[in-house]
């Protein structure tokens, strides 16, 4: 190229365009060691036809110097071998279904003037746009293998491909392609008659739309952009169980106000009903209130239903076979609800209450899609959260209860480090203030946050938002869970994939 340009316009092909097509066309593939090939206009015409928003081209200064042409294909169509002549039905295009999930790349080329100006990547970047916008689950096409013959005599195409694969040699279609996210899925035989410089071998690429929805009706769709709703609860005196249930559905109502689709209260946050027990010890005191622990899982059932609002109702203990544990609820807003158990049990909740830990790790699924639930201490494991992650976990919810800032920075900071390590949402919340006459419950600290992974995607610090500390008040946050999708197959680095599994691994027992 010696001219300077002037203008790049990326669009639909029409079939004016043809001639200039046409051209491109040949010295592009001539230059690549295959003569005369090229679409006719009636074939032109005929894709055009059926498939209009398919076929893209490339313009520098109004002259066509690319093109990327696709149809849309069944799948059962790719699993099979075949031949460029069947996929594109010997030019007829009956092979493309408007009912098909994968969009099948017949051509991509750039006239060989204009290569080095990362031309391909826009016309690639434009198909996988095209992709996610026709809600289709794949991109697949098969790969030349241009610069097989200069190996062919010492390498199968087979060592050749994992030469290419491991950067020991370079290809210009299969490099370009691995570096464009796209991953190898098989060697194909006999696929283009006449390209003599791969020996009529091509490998198939498949790029996945992690968007993909297979059932995209419009009731019910599941969102990508949630709302959190973090309460950050004042401890004061309560006479009694209606007065509790006063304040928890005031907040209630205030986040689900805001179209919240969480409401996510602190552990132990009932701990003001021990207060008619302070005569008791410690121990006795906490038994005493796990009366109430029903009607509180039920009255938050309720106004799960009556707000709309996933509730996660934080903490309150539990006393089951004459075992005292640390339980919580998730209220959906369908009707259902779960349990979920503190795991890990601090040395002052052994000492002072004989509280023992659950044994259960679970995600749980809702309509905002998979969530997991810990609670405070749990969070200091990273075992555990890591457990969930392997499970789908998208955002990690960590009610917690601390009495002092020490404590409150471990759960912080540990939550922070599980938002990165985990490639998810992290949501944190507890209870602020004092509460006198409550034995071993008498100070709290606390901020509520929300952390996210540290990509470019999110806030480059990885805090989302965060509460006015020791204050009582709501934080209300959108998250986007299209962000980890892209995060996972796109991200400067991507820990989930890129763990040893090979070296190390971890399971529940």
């Amino acid at each position: 190229m010696s001219s300077p340009i002037n203008k790049i316009e990326l669009r639909n092909l029409n079939l004016e365009d043809y001639l200039e097509l046409k051209t491109s066309m040949v010295d592009a593939y001539s230059d690549e060691g295959i003569d005369d090939l090229y679409w006719n206009k009636t074939e032109i015409k005929r894709l055009l036809k059926v498939f209009p928003q398919g076929q893209l081209v490339i313009l520098v200064d109004d002259v066509v110097v690319g093109a990327a042409l696709s149809i849309i294909v069944d799948e059962k169509r790719i699993t099979m071998n075949h031949t460029y002549n069947q996929i594109t039905a010997n030019g007829m295009f009956t092979t493309h279904s408007e009912k098909g999930t994968v969009l099948y790349g017949i051509d991509v080329f750039i006239h060989p003037n204009y290569r080095g100006l990362r031309l391909g990547r826009r016309l690639y970047d434009a198909r996988k746009e095209m992709c996610e916008n026709l809600n289709l689950r794949a991109i697949v096409f098969a790969g030349r293998m241009p610069n097989y013959s200069q190996y062919s005599k010492e390498l199968t195409p087979r060592q050749y491909i994992e030469k290419v694969k491991n950067k020991e040699i370079h290809d210009p279609v299969i490099s370009f392609q691995l570096n464009n996210d796209f991953h190898i899925e098989k060697l194909m035989r006999n696929y283009l008659e006449g390209d003599r410089y791969s020996k009529e071998y091509a490998v198939l690429l498949e790029w996945n739309n992690i968007l993909y929805d297979p059932e995209s009706s419009i009731i019910n769709t599941r969102k990508s952009v949630i709302r959190l709703g973090l309460i950050q609860w004042q401890m004061r005196p309560l006479n009694n169980l209606e007065e509790f249930f006063d304040q928890a559905e005031f907040f209630i109502d205030a986040v689900s106000g805001y179209e919240s689709d969480f409401a996510t209260f602190p552990e132990l946050f009932i701990a003001p009903l021990m207060a008619d027990y302070n005569h008791l010890s410690e121990s006795e005191a906490i038994r005493e209130i796990t009366k109430f622990t029903p009607a509180i899982h039920n009255k938050f059932q309720e106004f799960a239903i009556s707000y709309n609002i996933n509730i996660i109702t934080g903490s309150m203990p539990l006393l089951e076979d004459g075992v005292l544990y640390n339980v919580g609820f998730l209220c959906k807003r369908d009707g259902t609800s779960e349990m979920y158990r503190k795991i890990h049990i601090t040395p002052n909740e052994r000492l002072y209450w004989g509280m023992q830990g659950g044994s259960v790790i679970q995600t749980f699924d809702t309509d905002c899609g998979k969530i997991g639930i810990i609670i405070c201490y749990d969070v200091e494991f990273p075992e555990l959260s890591r457990l969930l992650g392997e499970q789908g976990m998208e955002i990690l919810f960590v009610p917690y209860l601390t009495d002092t800032q020490n404590g409150y920075t471990r759960v912080r900071n540990c939550a922070q480090a599980r938002a990165i390590e985990n490639e998810c949402y992290v949501a944190i919340t507890g209870c602020v203030g004092n509460l006198p006459k409550v034995n071993n419950m008498d100070i709290q600290f606390g901020q509520a946050a929300v952390f996210t992974p540290s990509d470019f995607a999110f806030p480059t610090n990885g805090v989302k938002a965060e509460a006015t500390p020791n204050t009582e008040m709501t934080l209300i946050v959108d998250v986007d869970l299209n962000l980890l999708k892209e995060l996972h197959e796109h991200g400067s680095v991507r820990i989930k994939k890129d763990r040893r599994n090979d070296l190390y691994s971890l399971k529940a027992k």
